[in-house]
């Protein structure tokens, strides 16, 4: 039995350049020292041609027969002894799927134009179609039984374990369908929704983009946007703009199938909105985002705020949108990797020592593949759920202030696959809304040692503004993504397919509602809509981040009110994985997730950040307000 139709995979950093943006122009080709920190797979399999995969594909193939063969049709009648027995055998194994799926994942992840890679990919990613269709009665026929049978069942002590994940997968009762017709969707997802998934990825992997004659990745290109040269930041988003024409109909295409594709599931479904399954899948109450969204959208002046005080320091009468992400200061960061690692290793472990040292593992044991590699995978990613082996993390760390940040987020999302991985593939993963509370946190225990070592008042400035423009990516922009999902798929529902022209008017409106007069969008910014992942990959996801980063603020100012009290409140929550509701979770360290004015607190916190920005700038003297 299992609560979705895919296991925990890899967790998703913000899409840059909206989230975590790629490392600053300008170090991108200086060394820095990571250019060797690959992962060893070698504890997965040791290679696509292992005899390991094979046996362990083979077994999975028979166990799957015979889990069908014992248990279809039965489950009404089962113990809960027995029941507890299926549901061992179960996770055992999506595990074995699990492991061999991770593996063909992290292998294409580092190299998405080699096709041996995607037909590993490919095959396992059938494998796991074909074994849903034969397992999926189980979920339905737990489903389908009445709820004074179930609660009999879980009242047996041979359940406890298991209480939480079996509550789960009733929460999608009303929207499962009839096996046949379960095991159609299924399969038909591995040329659907799967497919068109990677298609549009090995897309964005394929972007080139020509700057000064010279082409790159978009990677490359995505980091010149944070040159403190405005001529390097104009001429790279002109570049963009520009590479991102020639695919933008396919790209379209894809999208708007996509679209269609999910507003199809969702009335089969009968999901009374778009959103309704992502929400479910969250385990949010519809009226808790619905809060959340209205929350961030009605502080759309602090992002504003900031954009003004940036255009001032900058001395500009306004950002155009390639100025959003360019330095305050006259002077680039540059961190080499072994200082990252020191700098994060150590945030880590003044926190707790349990915490620094399972991160010193990452390191010690190649759990991590760092360089930029032509047809590497873009942005970072961990991938946290990896039953009996360990998370991997990928990077692309070039040694700016936001990669090392977003070292310090995936590190915070290996230390919750750690703690949390005891508990098993399904008690382990958490719903997306609490999947980033470890990778924030880490970030900010990060930041808090940044600004410790800095006495310096500019350059104290310069973090606080770092720090901002993290908490509006992951905030602000997300929610404003939220925003144009909404529109893209109650538009698409309702006017039928979208041309480019369309979707490209429906960013820019959303978009500019968050970003206010401050800033000015460039001709043909309504392209840029066009490669952000997301949107195609995961439905509705990036309301998450704003979720989660919120929720992980809430908990790292409990911490820094009360110090040490709240260490073991933290692994707690982090130990307990998904094995329990969220509102449970948070209740560990305090936190009640059905009151709006936790949203209104952490965006107090990012509310003090700016405000304390702006009288610094003010004393220092910077912008023209304050000459």
């Amino acid at each position: 039995m299992r609560a979705s139709a895919s296991p925990a995979g890899p967790r998703s950093p913000i899409p840059p350049p909206f989230g975590s943006l790629p490392p600053v122009a300008g170090t991108e080709q200086r060394p820095t020292g990571a250019e060797d920190v690959a992962w060893d797979l070698s504890d997965l399999f040791a290679g696509a041609d292992d005899p390991k995969l094979e046996a362990e594909l083979a077994d999975v193939a028979r166990s799957a027969d015979a889990f069908r063969e014992r248990y279809h049709g039965r489950v009404a009648s089962l113990s809960a002894a027995e029941i507890a027995e299926a549901v061992v055998e179960r996770e055992r194994i999506d595990s074995a799927v699990t492991r061999a799926r991770t593996f063909a994942h992290l292998s294409f992840s580092t190299d998405t134009a080699d096709p041996a890679r995607g037909a590993l990919l490919a095959r396992i990613q059938e494998l796991v179609a074909a074994n849903e269709t034969k397992l999926l009665f189980a979920r339905l026929e737990w489903a389908a039984l009445d709820d004074e049978r179930v609660e009999e069942l879980l009242a047996d002590p041979a359940l406890a374990r298991w209480d939480h994940y079996l509550r789960a997968i009733r929460r999608y009762r009303p929207h499962l369908l009839s096996e046949p017709e379960e095991k159609i969707l299924t399969e038909k997802a591995v040329t659907g929704m799967t497919a068109w998934s990677r298609l549009y990825s090995e897309l964005l992997s394929g972007i080139r983009v020509t700057i000064d004659g010279e082409e790159s990745g978009l990677e490359r290109a995505l980091a010149q946007l944070q040159s403190a040269d405005r001529d390097t930041r104009a001429a790279a988003a002109a570049g963009i703009t520009e590479s991102l024409a020639p695919g933008l109909r396919t790209r379209t295409f894809v999208f708007n199938a996509m679209l269609l594709d999910k507003a199809t599931d969702d009335r089969l479904r009968g999901y009374p909105h778009w959103l309704a399954a992502r929400n479910l899948a969250n385990e949010a109450p519809d009226e808790t985002v619905e809060a959340l969204v209205a929350a961030v959208v009605s502080r759309y002046d602090i992002p504003q705020r900031y954009y003004r005080l940036k255009a001032d320091v900058l001395g500009l009468p306004k950002l155009a949108d390639y100025d959003r992400a360019a330095p305050i200061s006259t002077t680039e960061s540059f961190t080499s990797w072994e200082e990252a690692r020191e700098l994060v290793l150590g945030a880590y472990a003044d926190f707790a020592p349990e915490a620094g040292r399972i991160v010193s593992g990452f390191w010690g044991r190649s759990w991590i593949d760092a360089p930029i590699r032509p047809d590497k995978q873009i942005g970072a990613f961990c991938a946290t759920t990896v039953p009996g082996v360990h998370p991997y993390v990928l990077m692309n760390y070039t040694g700016d202030r936001r990669s090392v940040l977003t070292l310090a987020h995936e590190l915070g999302h290996g230390l919750h696959g750690v703690l949390a991985q005891p508990l098993g593939l399904y008690n382990a993963g958490t719903p997306l809304t609490l999947a980033e509370t470890a990778s924030v946190f880490g970030e900010a225990l990060t930041f808090k040692a940044l600004t410790a070592r800095e006495d310096d008042p500019r350059r104290r400035l310069d973090l606080l503004t770092g720090r901002l423009e993290d908490a509006i990516a992951t905030v602000f922009r997300q929610i404003a993504f939220n925003r144009l999902e909404d529109a893209l798929h109650s538009a698409r529902r309702g006017e039928g397919e979208l041309s480019p022209d369309r979707i490209g008017e429906l960013f820019l409106e959303t978009q500019a509602a968050m970003l206010g007069e401050p800033v000015e969008l460039s001709e043909g910014y309504e392209r840029w809509w066009s490669y952000v992942p997301h949107f195609v990959a995961s439905p509705g996801y990036v309301y998450a981040y704003a979720y989660g980063y919120l929720f992980s603020l809430a908990i790292f100012r409990r911490y820094e009110r009360e110090g040490d009290a709240m260490v073991e409140p933290y692994f707690d929550l982090l130990r307990a994985g998904g094995s329990r509701p969220p509102e449970e979770l948070a209740a560990l360290v305090g936190l009640d997730l059905a009151d709006p004015a936790l949203w209104a607190d952490g965006l107090a916190a990012v509310d003090e950040v700016l405000a304390e920005a702006e009288a610094l700038a003010g004393e220092l003297g910077l912008g023209r307000r304050s000459a």
